[in-house]
């Protein structure tokens, strides 16, 4: 209130204006302190419902403005929320453990405690006040042992497996805005992956909506043990108090909720929009959200000042509430963003409605724009990648092996993650191994699959290090293969009788992981496609060769330890010393130190449809779906000529190069489709073009595909087959088939059909007094006829090293140890099968060599390095009758490593193509 003095007019104040003002104050005196009387005399108390009622509201108000987080008092608890009653307190003896602390390098040698669910002494702490626990001992010998694996996206038991419609609850496509949506209405306790998980050492999963539309919904984090309820709640890590209303005892900090966002091109393709509409959804729906917020603020600062007159009720909107926590930073939210263009959409979307990004994921580009992403409102969110499964489509196609340590030299957190099933869970530490072999720090690779995704879900104060879950390892955690020994998750052992591969001696150390400054500084420099064709040379000599494996009448033979190799236009002319050799050596000749390192003979890849698919998602970069005549009504078999993979090959592919790159010299496609695919060709994966002698065989085989999930029944599919098999004429293919001239291959998983197979097989011969060369390509339940493949001289090509049964013909795998004492390919061998390995992603194709060892590692011993290097070459190409015709093509490997994470191609000896490929 202004009070104005009227002056006089000389400027001074009028008398009578004091007297006024006296007058005044002595009546608002009056009219207040009676006021106050009268209402003293009339005062009734409000009804006790009311007083509850504004309890409640102030409660409510104080809840919405307190930050959410654990309470203070958490690390003083005696004994975990999720602690079983009776469960005994167990003490692993003598391990190695990495705790997670000192940013990933603290190292402790001891013991390390587990009771009521909490982890509650580590290192060396005197036992005698244990001697009145009833204890379960574990002696773990000198064994890694780390906290459970955190996966920071997942979509376990939303997307189960087997893929069944009926479980199908990743996405809705009711609208692109859907914040509404919760992940645990969705979630299928009987998912088949839960246990494979828990077999790679995950105890821990957040559960996210899939990426269909801009705002998917909420995600939950879950634990992966069994629970006594069954049920899904039972399985939730720190629930939101919020999760079963919004009446509830708000003195507790409120525990964190979770979001997923997307953008790019999975919400553009779901619903027919553009980058612009997505834009515009997350604006509108933002923009309701934070106008349901300030009205949830006004309303509060009516109830602080004690204006209860005419207020009303809380401001609420249960389609809204959720995306209003996202604005006041008690939601850790998770992006789906591959590109640049996305980033800075979603990074200018935070800055103009001031809510923070917890992390973005897949991210292909993030490494590209470093600070970009510290523009982020609230900070600068983790990035959470894929090791290697890039170029699927067009936003993932500059997406780079090297982005994770691209991104920890420019200070951000980096997360490995699975978005299972694309990445089959029960590998994600593989993931963070695969990163470390590009080049990501040992202690960052481990934080990456555990105190990272825990930090950035909100939940490090109870997981990610060594607090609740532990893992003990076989071997270091970051040597390929690294498998369980036993998992504990909540104090709880997983496995009751666990079935332990033993691994070599150095498998108990860090990888001392090969040099990639130089590749990782050019795929930043030219923005994720580095050139990849590597330089050539006529005449090249390496030294210091360790030993040399060539191909020999379809087997390898082996020449150990020449002191030089003299290679001229693509072929050894010379191994022995440097005297016997001198007259290849001159100045011209490029010299390449081995450093005791081994020549052996390129392997061959299969599954993969390497130079028929660049980019899976983008049509016009691929060769196509071949017609499947029995999906016409009625079914139709097919014509008088077979499609031919040759006349659709691509070469220098990305996916190509670089699995020349990895070692892999030969690749063998067949047309993509069902049931009849055609025919395949095997072709140099060095070659420029079809014309540069890159053909090795133009007609290798005839392919079909016979699965439960086609598009008419099996008998069906089989009834055609016989026709073709029995029928007379037709494509030159079919009558190489029919006289034992090529061999049939079929892509099929399920043991029954399997079984059909052979009888039929059986049939053939019998009647046609023929040979029918027969062999399976994918054959995830070959082992259940294991001896019946032997006997029959059926050959399989095992294109899932890594088993999952991701559909219903794939249910019966036999997933290997720690679950199983053997594995597919060692069963299949043991029963005399001649057995091929094989991978079906293109991206996959580079790793060829890791798969093969990973065979072995798993194998107990049962396999050695030899029958390793078969398995992806004359094996296979046994198995696909090439291999008289293969090519002496050699790769060089320095160091002797061929089959671990410590080796790396340098060149490729290349007979096909008359040249020496040079990667250094």
């Amino acid at each position: 209130m202004a009070i104005y003095k009227w002056p006089a007019a000389d400027g001074r104040p009028r008398r009578w204006s004091r007297i006024y003002l006296l007058v005044l104050c002595a009546a608002l005196y009056y009219y207040y302190s009676g006021s106050a009387a009268f209402q003293l005399a009339n005062y009734r108390p409000l009804d006790p419902e009311i007083l509850a009622k504004r309890e409640r509201i102030i409660a409510q108000c104080r809840y919405t403005r307190t930050p959410a987080g654990p309470p203070r008092n958490f690390h003083s608890r005696d004994h975990s929320d999720r602690y079983v009653p009776d469960t005994k307190p167990t003490l692993i003896k003598n391990a190695r453990i990495w705790t997670g602390g000192q940013n990933g390098t603290e190292i402790v040698q001891g013991d390390l405690l587990l009771q009521k669910g909490l982890i509650r002494a580590v290192g060396n702490f005197p036992l005698h006040f244990l001697e009145n626990f009833q204890l379960e001992v574990v002696d773990a010998h000198g064994a890694w042992v780390t906290p459970g694996l955190v996966d920071l996206h997942s979509h376990l038991g939303v997307g189960s497996a087997p893929d069944l419609t009926g479980a199908d609850d990743t996405n809705s496509y009711k609208a692109p805005i859907l914040p509404w949506l919760r992940s645990l209405d969705g979630l299928n306790t009987h998912d088949e992956g839960y246990e494979l998980a828990r077999s790679g050492g995950v105890t821990t999963a957040q559960i996210l909506p899939g990426s269909a539309n801009d705002i998917g919904g909420q995600g939950f984090v879950i634990k992966l043990r069994q629970v006594k309820e069954r049920s899904p709640t039972a399985m939730l890590v720190e629930p939101p108090f919020t999760l079963n209303g919004t009446y509830f005892d708000h003195d507790l900090p409120p525990r964190w909720r979770h979001m997923k966002h997307a953008c790019g091109e999975n919400p553009s393709s779901a619903y027919s929009m553009t980058r612009m509409d997505s834009g515009w959804e997350f604006r509108l729906a933002y923009e309701s959200a934070r106008k349901l917020r300030d009205a949830q603020d006004k309303f509060c600062s009516k109830v602080e000042a004690g204006l209860w007159s005419g207020l009303g009720d809380f401001p609420e909107d249960l389609q809204w509430e959720a995306l209003v926590d996202v604005l006041r930073g008690k939601v850790k939210l998770s992006v789906h963003c591959y590109e640049a263009v996305d980033l800075d959409m979603i990074v200018r979307l935070t800055n103009e409605f001031h809510f923070p990004v917890a992390s973005f994921h897949h991210a292909g580009e993030t490494y590209l724009v470093p600070d970009l992403l510290k523009k982020t409102w609230g900070g600068a969110p983790s990035i959470a990648l894929f090791a290697a499964n890039f170029r699927k489509k067009r936003e993932a196609y500059r997406g780079s092996e090297f982005a994770p340590r691209i991104l920890t030299s420019h200070g951000l957190s980096v997360v490995m993650k699975s978005d299972h099933p694309v990445v089959n869970s029960r590998y994600l530490l593989h993931e963070a191994a695969l990163a470390h072999y590009y080049g990501l720090p040992e202690n960052v690779a481990l934080l990456s699959v555990t105190v990272n995704p825990a930090n950035a879900m909100g939940l490090g104060h109870r997981l990610g290090r060594i607090q609740e879950d532990v893992v003990i390892w076989d071997s270091h955690p970051l040597s390929l293969g690294a498998t369980p020994l036993q998992v504990f998750i909540d104090g709880i052992r997983q496995f009751q009788t666990p079935h332990v591969s033993v691994k070599p001696p150095f498998a108990q150390r860090c990888p001392d992981t090969p040099k990639f400054d130089k590749e990782a500084a050019e795929a930043f420099e030219y923005e994720g496609l580095p050139p990849l064709t590597p330089k050539s040379a006529q005449r090249a000599v390496f030294v210091d060769v360790g030993g040399v494996y060539t191909r020999s009448n379809g087997e390898l033979a082996i020449h150990q330890n020449p002191e030089v190799v003299v290679a001229h236009s693509g072929k050894i002319v010379c191994a022995g010393t440097r005297m016997t050799c001198s007259e290849f050596l001159n100045d011209e000749i490029v010299i390449i130190d081995l450093e005791g390192g081994v020549i052996v003979p390129g392997y061959t890849s299969y599954g993969s449809p390497l130079g028929l698919t660049e980019i899976r998602l983008e049509p016009s970069t691929n060769d196509g779906h071949v017609y499947n005549p029995l999906a016409r009504d009625p079914p139709a078999i097919i014509g008088d000529t077979l499609i031919r993979a040759i006349d659709g090959l691509q070469f220098e592919g990305r996916n190509m190069l670089l699995a020349y790159r990895g070692g892999v010299t030969a690749s063998v496609v067949a047309p993509s489709g069902d049931f009849v695919q055609g025919v395949s060709t095997a072709f140099s994966l060095g070659a420029h073009h079809l014309l540069e002698n890159a053909t090795i065989k133009s007609d290798v085989a005839l392919h079909v595909s016979i699965t439960m999930n086609g598009a008419q029944s099996v008998s069906t599919q089989i009834a055609a087959l016989r026709h073709l098999l029995f029928g007379t004429g037709g494509d030159e293919m079919l009558e190489r088939v029919r006289n034992g001239r090529s061999t049939l291959v079929v892509d099929v998983n399920n043991a029954d059909i399997m079984a059909t197979l052979l009888r039929l097989k059986a049939e053939y011969e019998n009647r046609t007094s023929k040979t029918l060369r027969l062999t399976f390509a994918g054959a995830s339940e070959s082992h259940l006829l294991a001896n019946e493949i032997a006997s029959a001289g059926v050959s399989v090509i095992v294109t899932q090293p890594k088993p999952f049964p991701d559909t219903w013909d794939e249910r019966r795998i036999l997933p290997g140890p720690p679950l199983t004492a053997d594995s597919l390919v060692s069963v299949l061998l043991a029963a005399g099968v001649n057995v091929g390995v094989g991978l079906t992603n293109e991206f996959e194709a580079r790793h060829l060599r890791f798969e093969a060892s990973r065979v072995v590692l798993s194998a107990n011993g049962s396999i050695d390095l030899a029958t390793a290097l078969k398995l992806v070459t004359t094996n296979l190409e046994k198995a696909l009758g090439i291999h008289d015709t293969m090519p002496q093509d050699l790769v060089a490997y320095p160091g002797g490593h061929v089959f671990d994470f410590e080796g790396k191609a340098v060149a490729v000896i290349s007979e096909q193509l008359g040249r020496i490929d040079l990667f250094v």
